[in-house]
């Protein structure tokens, strides 16, 4: 598996790797969430981060990681290749490579807080709301020192 560059003609395939994510993870929205947010995915958030992804040994992208500035803003895996390496692989060039050290999660979605527990991240503040003001609080999670409340 290599990290590789997004270009726009990746993008499409970008959106179904979103998509079977998050109704692999994300089982508090809604089909209404998904198909409102899927446009806004491919023709605005994509387009507002810098982003990396991986490909396989065949050649196909198997998950990407969108950053601005020192946040992981997006990361998602194909739910098939859950477990092989790729989201370890991404967060370590977000954090070795861009410099990250902060993202929020979903405070719903366990399996990512999780996941970000074991890179190195912990709990640092909590938001009620998302950032497009939906009731699906955020954990701000950051490298290093935070309170780590167990949230």
């Amino acid at each position: 598996m290599t990290i590789v560059p997004v270009s726009k003609p990746d993008y499409p395939h970008l959106v179904r790797i979103w998509e079977a994510s998050v109704r692999a993870t994300h089982d508090f929205l809604t089909e209404v969430d998904i198909q409102v947010m899927k446009p806004l995915i491919l023709d605005q958030y994509l387009d507002a981060v810098e982003l990396a992804a991986v490909r396989d040994d065949s050649g196909a992208l198997v998950g990407f990681l969108g950053t601005s500035g020192r946040k992981i803003e997006m990361l998602f895996v194909a739910p098939e290749r859950r477990g092989e390496g790729v989201g370890r692989m991404l967060v370590d060039h977000a954090v070795d490579r861009l410099g990250c050290d902060e993202v929020d999660v979903n405070e719903q979605n366990p399996q990512a807080v999780g996941f970000y527990r074991r890179m190195g991240f912990r709990v640092a503040g909590r938001s009620p709301r998302d950032g497009q003001g939906n009731p699906f609080p955020l954990l701000h999670m950051t490298r290093g020192e935070g309170e780590d409340s167990g949230a």
